[in-house]
C-alpha cells in the first residue's frame, strides 16, 4: 500500500441535521465537501504515481489536494459548533454511530479484499484485532476516522456542557475512556506481556485547531474579495509544492504551508452561491461523499495503480494521473449514490 501521501476525507457530520432542524442548507458547504472528497481521490492517486517513480507528477498532484484533510476537520467543527450543534447525549452518540457503523463494515471488506487479492496479510487475523486499536494496512485510508470520531465527541461534549443543553453522561464517559486508553493499553501491555497494538483513537492538536478556526471562517461565510482568496490559493499551492520538493514529502498537515492552502480554499469557497439548477445534483453528491471516501481506495488500486506502474515518464504521466483520478472519483461517487438510492447508506456510508 502506498504510504507516501496519507489519505483524507470525511463523513458528513451534521449535514443531515440541517434540514431536520429547519436550518438553511449551506450549499457552499456541500460544494466544499464534494471538492474535498474528490481531492481525497487525487491524494491517493498521486501516492500511486509517487510510488511508481513519477516524482514531479506525484508531488504536484499531492500539493493540489493536501488541503482536504484539514478542510474536513474545519467542516466538522463548523457542523457541530455552528451549523447543527448537538442538543443532547443521544443525538451525539447517534452521530458517532453513523460513522462507526460503516467504518466497521468497510474495514471488514478491505480486510477481505486484501486476503483474496492482495499480498499476504501481516499477522493474518490479528489485523482485525488491530483495527479496534487503530488503522490497519488493508484499510489504511481510514486512519482519519480514528481522529475524526474523538474530535466530534470532544466538540460535542463541549457544546453540551457550555450551552447547558443537557448532561452528556454517556458521551462524557466515552470521552474519558478515550482519554485514558493510550496509557492504559501501555500499562496492560507491560503487566501482561500481551502484544497490544498502539492506540490510535486520538485527536492531534492541529485537527482541533483546524476545526475551531475553520468553523469561525465558515460561519462568517466570506471575508474579503473572493479574487484575493483565489490568488491566495494559487500562491499557497506554489509554496506547498516548493516545500514538498525541497523540505518534506509528504508535508505534515500541521505545517504552515498546508494551513495556508487550507484556509485560502475555505475562504474562496465559503459563501459561494450555487445556481439553483445545480443544487439538487450537488446535494446528492454531498450526501454520497462519506461513502465515496470509504470505497474510493478500491478504484485507486484497480484503476490508478496499474496505469501508474506502466505509464512512461514525461508528459504522459500527469495526463494519466488526471484521467485515472477523475475516473476513480466518478466511479466512487456513482456507486455511493447507487447504494444510497437502495437504502444502504446506514451500513455503507
Amino acid at each position: 500500500m502506498p504510504r507516501t501521501a496519507p489519505p483524507t476525507a470525511a463523513p458528513p457530520a451534521g449535514q443531515a441535521e440541517q434540514g431536520r432542524t429547519g436550518r438553511e442548507r449551506r450549499h457552499d458547504i456541500d460544494l466544499l465537501r464534494v471538492l474535498c472528497t474528490a481531492a481525497v481521490v487525487l491524494v491517493h492517486a498521486s501516492a500511486e504515481f509517487l510510488d511508481a517513480g513519477h516524482r514531479t507528477t506525484g508531488v504536484l498532484g499531492d500539493s493540489a489536494s493536501r488541503f482536504a484533510v484539514p478542510a474536513f476537520y474545519a467542516m466538522a467543527g463548523w457542523a457541530i459548533l455552528a451549523g447543527s450543534p448537538v442538543r443532547g447525549d443521544t443525538q451525539l452518540l447517534t452521530r458517532l454511530g453513523r460513522i462507526l457503523r460503516p467504518m466497521a463494515v468497510w474495514t471488514a471488506l478491505y480486510l477481505l479484499w486484501q486476503y483474496l487479492f492482495g499480498p499476504p496479510l501481516d499477522g493474518g487475523a490479528k489485523e482485525a484485532v488491530r483495527a479496534l486499536f487503530g488503522s490497519v494496512e488493508a484499510a489504511f485510508h481510514l486512519w482519519y476516522l480514528y481522529a475524526y470520531v474523538p474530535l466530534l465527541l470532544l466538540l460535542g461534549v463541549a457544546v453540551l456542557v457550555l450551552g447547558q443543553r443537557a448532561t452528556p453522561r454517556w458521551s462524557a464517559l466515552l470521552l474519558g475512556a478515550l482519554a485514558v486508553a493510550p496509557v492504559l493499553s501501555e500499562d496492560v501491555r507491560t503487566l501482561t506481556g500481551l502484544p497490544l497494538p498502539p492506540w490510535g483513537w486520538s485527536v492531534p492538536l492541529y485537527a482541533l485547531g483546524y476545526a475551531v478556526a475553520g468553523a469561525a471562517l465558515l460561519a462568517a461565510r466570506r471575508r474579503g474579495p473572493r479574487p484575493l482568496w483565489l490568488a491566495g490559493v494559487a500562491v499557497a499551492f506554489v509554496a506547498l509544492a516548493v516545500y514538498q520538493f525541497t523540505v518534506r514529502l509528504p508535508a505534515g498537515y500541521g505545517s504552515a504551508a498546508v494551513a495556508a492552502l487550507t484556509f485560502a480554499v475555505l475562504g474562496a469557497v465559503a459563501g459561494v452561491r450555487v445556481p439553483e439548477r445545480a443544487r439538487a445534483v450537488l446535494v446528492r453528491l454531498s450526501d454520497a461523499s462519506f461513502g465515496t471516501y470509504l470505497v474510493h481506495l478500491l478504484f485507486v488500486m484497480v484503476l490508478v495503480r496499474p496505469v501508474a506502474e506502466r505509464v512512461p515518464h514525461g508528459f504522459a504521466a500527469p495526463v494519466a494521473l488526471a484521467v485515472t483520478a477523475v475516473a476513480a472519483a466518478a466511479l466512487s461517487f456513482a456507486v455511493s449514490v447507487l447504494w444510497g438510492r437502495l437504502g444502504m447508506r446506514r451500513w455503507l456510508g
